[in-house]
């Protein structure tokens, strides 16, 4: 376990990453279950974040019940639930939604889906169905004047034991496109973040974000004022951390440190 020496103040709660974190695939990561039942017997709150962008909360909820995690689907912040509430807010009701089936799905019920002239272009993982005719029709979208929103901004995903591009990179391809700038609703976006501290009536310098991602978790983490903490599983690699520039708070090698590293955190 590593630390970062300036960034060792008093903990409150904690954020935790889902996929790379507590489990890859359909296996839970060694720990996991002691952690979060340590977190619940120490009275610390919690919460779940994610950027996946292919499952509604209901869908993650049921699949961490059936690994052997049941939660309340309350708990889970997920950035497809974030995209949501923010076109609510911006008062958007036309959308194109670049997503797999049931977040489309998902979508549909709350707002009408406009093929023709949407007043936004939703971007989620859709694996290997992009191709040039997918993005060229999205390109026009924003020529028309339609909004670019990133459902979040990861460089790439595991899939696997490799690691494959994700989302970010067809949003900044759009961006130049385009000439837009896209609004990045989950993480690393700092709006996301507090958004989770504030559930759990926390300040974000109190609240512990733990993840596998240097740039989206650590990163986004550390600029919304958290503390960033790096697991070394899921897409973890320690050549991309290094290229990357951001320096965690802490690095412990799972989620079954992390009672450790919480129990040597000062109370107050």
């Amino acid at each position: 376990m590593s630390q970062d020496p300036q960034r060792s103040g008093s903990i409150r709660g904690v954020l935790l990453d889902l996929d790379g974190v507590l489990y890859t695939g359909d296996s839970l990561i060694e720990g996991a279950v002691a952690s979060i039942d340590w977190l619940q017997a120490q009275g610390l709150p919690f919460r779940y974040i994610t950027n996946t962008s292919t499952q509604t909360r209901e869908q993650l909820q049921s699949r961490l019940e059936k690994l052997g995690l049941p939660v309340d689907v309350s708990i889970i912040f997920s950035a497809v639930q974030a995209t949501e509430a923010w076109l609510n807010d911006q008062g958007i009701t036309r959308v194109a939604p670049l997503v797999n089936n049931s977040v489309a799905e998902r979508l549909s019920e709350g707002f009408q889906i406009d093929r023709e002239r949407p007043e936004a272009v939703i971007i989620g993982d859709i694996g290997d169905a992009w191709d040039y005719a997918l993005l060229q029709q999205a390109f026009e979208w924003l020529l028309d004047g339609a909004r670019l929103v990133a459902i979040h901004h990861n460089r790439y995903s595991r899939s696997g034991n490799k690691l494959v591009l994700d989302i970010g990179a067809f949003v900044v391809v759009l961006e130049y496109a385009a000439q837009t700038q896209a609004v990045v609703v989950g993480k690393p976006s700092v709006a996301f973040f507090h958004a989770a501290c504030d559930s759990l009536s926390l300040s974000p310098e109190e609240v512990v974000v733990v993840g596998d991602d240097i740039d989206a978790d650590v990163g986004g983490a550390q600029e919304a004022g958290c503390i960033g903490v790096l697991v070394e599983t899921g897409k973890y690699r320690a050549e991309l951390v290094k290229r990357s520039g951001v320096r965690p708070d802490f690095q412990i090698v799972s989620i079954a440190k992390l009672p450790e590293l919480l129990a040597a955190a000062p109370a107050d």
